[in-house]
């Protein structure tokens, strides 16, 4: 692999692309009936479980899964194991997406989504949520300027801007130019901020869960659980890289970068070990170790979580099964489905919310999130196309 990336400039338009447009277009379908006529005409949403699958899934998920932007700049640009700077680029711009597809989620989850705004202007520094809604709204912003270099790189110099616009190619080089400046000067700073705000968001999810001691099952309510969020969302970043880079390489036929993700992969373990070992340790001092066995929906819901955590932390281990793509992919994929089952747990299996209230995901819900994760995979596949995102292969 050289060291520069390019844009791949295959064709745009495959089979692959009409799929995402049929899941985009059953979710903007059910997306009228939400904003024009309400939840009721789409969700399964009631006043016992206003945490429905979009915020369990689209929020609460989305926000770990996007954590491969902060822990890969850290590992790279701040700890100066620069062999895998190859990888960066894509787990920011992952990263972007996934918060920016985040922050569209609330604004369809929020009942007054017209008021989104008010978080900018009416602040409230004892609510949890006010530092989340802080914390991704700055991540967000650090996240698109962590992406400016990749326009300024494909931009800078050779700005063709069509018909009467090219009057204005100067302006726009001149600040290309300026921007590319600018990112020179400042990138560092960035970096550590990007990595200082996911920190602070990350754990508060899990503050924000403490309110809730007799809704929340044993199992998961934990004072421990900002510090339990934060290390499992770390443990996640490097999984959703390897993720990423191998679906990439499959779907636009590139050549697997088996060394450099069975490198950087070997921070698996060392992340999956702490968040196990402060789980176990929570578990066995509050004395509920045992209600993981009761047979229960919960218990059992936990120790299929756990079984994902722990089997690849041992794998891992492991160096013959890291420098195997397949098994490396499945690892990944196994946390990655852990910190998913989590998120759930969490939010929707864990909580009881009485006899009389029950709640399952409707088929517009699912048609939404579907929608959602659609328009993720065509936000990058758009930019990998026409932005040099990935490196170039020999």
């Amino acid at each position: 692999m050289s060291i520069k990336a390019a844009p791949l400039h295959q064709k745009f338009v495959t089979p692959n692309l009409w799929i995402l447009l049929f899941f985009m277009g059953s979710g903007a379908v059910f997306a009228y009936f939400r904003f024009f006529h309400g939840f009721g005409s789409v969700t399964n949403l009631n006043p016992a479980y206003p945490f429905g699958v979009w915020i369990a899934f689209d929020v609460a998920c989305g926000v770990a899964l996007a954590a491969g932007g902060f822990t890969t700049a850290a590992i790279v640009e701040i700890f100066g194991r620069d062999k895998y700077h190859a990888l960066v680029r894509p787990a920011i711009l992952t990263a972007f997406i996934g918060y920016f597809l985040v922050g569209l989620a609330v604004f369809f989850d929020l009942g007054k989504y017209y008021n989104i705004w008010h978080a900018l202007v009416y602040w409230n520094g004892t609510s949890v949520l006010f530092e989340v809604a802080w914390c991704v709204m700055l991540y967000l912003s650090v996240l698109a300027i962590e992406n400016l270099p990749n326009v300024v790189e494909q931009f800078k110099g050779n700005v063709r801007l069509p018909g009467p616009l090219a009057a204005l190619n100067g302006l726009a080089d001149w600040l290309l130019h300026r921007l590319d400046w600018f990112c020179n000067k400042t990138m560092a700073f960035f970096v550590i901020a990007g990595v200082v705000l996911s920190f602070g968001h990350q754990s508060s999810l899990g503050t924000m869960m403490l309110i809730a001691p007799y809704k929340l099952h044993e199992l998961w309510y934990t004072p421990l659980s900002p510090l339990l969020f934060l290390t499992s969302a770390v443990s996640v970043g490097i999984p959703m890289v390897v993720f990423e880079g191998t679906l990439a390489a499959k779907f636009f036929g590139r050549k697997p970068e088996t060394e450099l993700l069975s490198g950087i992969a070997k921070y698996i373990p060392l992340f999956l070990g702490t968040y196990l070992l402060l789980r176990v340790g929570d578990l066995a001092y509050r004395g509920v170790l045992a209600s993981a066995f009761d047979g229960s929906l919960q218990g059992n819901a936990f120790l299929l979580e756990f079984a994902l955590f722990a089997v690849p932390y041992f794998l891992l281990k492991r160096r013959k099964i890291r420098r195997n793509p397949t098994t490396l992919f499945l690892c990944s994929l196994s946390v990655i489905l852990a910190v998913v089952l989590n998120r759930f747990n969490v939010f929707l299996i864990g909580m009881d919310m009485g006899p009389e209230w029950s709640y399952f995901p409707s088929v517009g819900e699912w048609a939404v999130t579907f929608a959602f994760v659609a328009f993720g995979v065509l936000l990058y596949k758009i930019a990998v196309n026409y932005l040099p995102i990935l490196e170039k292969e020999h």
